[in-house]
């Protein structure tokens, strides 16, 4: 595989990978903390008129269960630190391709090529490492619940 197919099909493909997920675990964890927010903010303002208008009491403890669900969902799918964690391994990735590509250092003697292909492929095992450990964690902790 010579540079640019490297480039194109494992380079390019792994940074959009990394940022889509990025991106989409960012949306969730800020849809979901946004509901939790507005719901457990709504709850006081609604249990004061609980005892004049009858559905408001069965509306508030709804918003209660709603704050509790959203809570456990964001604990269980980790969408900010999975945002986050991709976010890092997406801008490591194109950082060293910039290096790489502008012949910056480490890049700037000889024929970089197989340091960069080092660089790369070592941050994404990083990644899969570090995911790896957080599923043997998480696997722990709910046997023992």
């Amino acid at each position: 595989m010579n540079q640019d197919e490297y480039i194109q099909n494992r380079v390019d493909r792994q940074i959009d990978w990394y940022n889509r997920k990025s991106e989409n675990n960012q949306q969730w964890f800020r849809l979901l903390r946004i509901v939790e927010i507005v719901a457990a903010a709504a709850i006081p303002l609604l249990a004061a008129y609980a005892d004049t208008i009858a559905p408001i009491k069965l509306i508030v403890g709804g918003l209660g269960l709603l704050v509790a669900v959203i809570a456990g969902v964001l604990g269980v799918y980790q969408f900010q630190e999975l945002w986050t964690g991709y976010r890092t391994t997406c801008e490591a990735l194109k950082q060293e391709k910039y290096l790489f590509l502008t012949k910056t250092p480490p890049y700037d003697q000889g024929d970089p090529f197989p340091l960069f292909v080092q660089r790369i492929e070592n941050t994404i095992s990083k990644e899969h490492a570090n995911w790896s450990q957080y599923m043997r964690v998480r696997g722990k902790e709910a046997d023992q619940t």
